[in-house]
């Protein structure tokens, strides 16, 4: 069911600092660089092998990734996993006793499909699957 680790989020307060200092670490520019208006941030992707690595700037303290920000400051905010169905996988977990916070998935960067697991059944690790359209 799922395929691999996805993408992993980062929360920054400077998207312009932060994107200088992956540069450097990496040795290129971000392969993409978005605003996402439906959670409210800026975004800065790099493509580490197969898995993504997302830096998020939150534009709204009200927003989720806003008030994870406030709570617990920049740093590690969400890992996703690949799957090939969002709908289905999210219907197998619930059938394994992982509650999911969507009841439809929600749209993503580049149409991802994305739906949110409850943090309460994963550690407090704040986890989502996503499909690729």
């Amino acid at each position: 069911m799922i395929r691999r680790i996805h993408h992993i989020n980062f929360l920054v307060r400077d998207l312009d600092a932060a994107i200088d200092t992956y540069e450097r670490l990496f040795g290129r520019p971000p392969d993409a660089r978005e605003y996402l208006e439906e959670r409210r941030v800026e975004t800065a992707r790099f493509k580490v092998g197969e898995t993504w690595l997302v830096l998020v700037m939150p534009t709204d303290p009200d927003s989720v990734p806003g008030q994870h920000m406030q709570r617990e400051g920049e740093g590690f905010f969400l890992i996703s996993y690949e799957v090939d169905d969002a709908m289905g996988a999210a219907q197998t977990l619930v059938r394994r006793g992982i509650r999911v916070l969507d009841e439809v998935p929600r749209a993503g960067l580049e149409g991802w499909r994305l739906i949110d697991l409850d943090p309460d059944d994963t550690f407090d690790v704040v986890s989502q699957l996503t499909e690729e359209t």
